[in-house]
């Protein structure tokens, strides 16, 4: 028992500084802030080290080097291609220059490892958006560890993905990978996003999996949606497709993207 006349307040958690209340941050009503402290953590870090645009890549988190099937193959090409883009797109600039086209993931293993450690390869910095799951998932050991981040909530998780995006590149992968190109493909569609291309890797597993015809054929897209998209069979493939659809041009747009985001 304490002799201190107030003690009973000062160990109060009203008495807590607000920004230093565990409950009181993560409490229901403070949603809200969360989301706010979500996106600031990330665009702060992230304008620090100049990064102007993004060249995202999806893919499954169950693929493996050493794999079954043409998981070695896409596993090969996703690092392949992580190394070529870094050094071809402008993600190796000097520490007080911009820097474009800087490889980005969900952070996690598989065809996300590959591209990060691509560009670990090439020397370049190359970024992880992690999510928090239930079940405990770890970053892979190839992203800048400055450039590591967490985040709680799925919607911030995708803005960030989402919102430097110069180019995205799909590796074939399962439900997560589905939900997060359908969602570039949306935005794309809306007019919600820029016109960034959008590459598919192994055109055989893609339209194994979903009959892009057949959304047109019912009448649930134009002929014209499926332009949003191209097929590429390597990571030299890749690139040549995303150089094409103006990728490897630094334009003065990127800046007012940065400034705009």
């Amino acid at each position: 028992m304490t002799n201190d006349p107030n003690g009973a307040q000062l160990a109060s958690p009203s008495y807590r500084l607000a920004a230093l209340d565990h409950d009181f941050l993560l409490s229901r009503e403070m949603r809200g802030v969360r989301f706010l402290l979500e996106y600031e953590k990330a665009d702060r870090a992230l304008q620090a080290h100049n990064i102007l645009t993004t060249i995202v890549v999806f893919g499954s988190a169950r693929i493996r080097e050493d794999g079954p099937g043409r998981q070695a193959l896409w596993y090969a090409e996703a690092r392949k291609f992580g190394r070529i883009a870094s050094e071809r797109g402008g993600a190796m600039g000097a520490d007080a220059q911009p820097r474009y086209n800087v490889i980005t993931t969900g952070g996690g293993p598989g065809a996300m490892e590959a591209a990060n450690r691509g560009a670990r390869d090439a020397g370049a910095p190359t970024i992880g958006f992690n999510i928090r799951l239930p079940e405990e998932q770890a970053p892979n050991p190839y992203t800048t560890p400055d450039l590591t981040f967490q985040f709680h909530y799925f919607a911030l998780r995708k803005m960030h993905l989402a919102m430097r995006a110069h180019a995205l590149v799909v590796f074939p992968g399962g439900f997560g990978t589905l939900d997060e190109l359908f969602e570039i493909l949306t935005l794309r569609q809306t007019g919600k996003s820029r016109s960034i291309p959008i590459v598919l890797f192994d055109e055989a597993y893609w339209r194994s999996i979903i009959r892009f015809d057949a959304l047109v054929e019912h009448g649930m897209v134009e002929a014209l949606d499926l332009n949003m998209f191209r097929f590429a069979e390597s990571a030299d493939g890749i690139w040549s497709a995303l150089v094409a659809q103006g990728v490897g041009v630094r334009a003065s747009e990127d800046e007012d993207l940065a400034r705009d985001m």
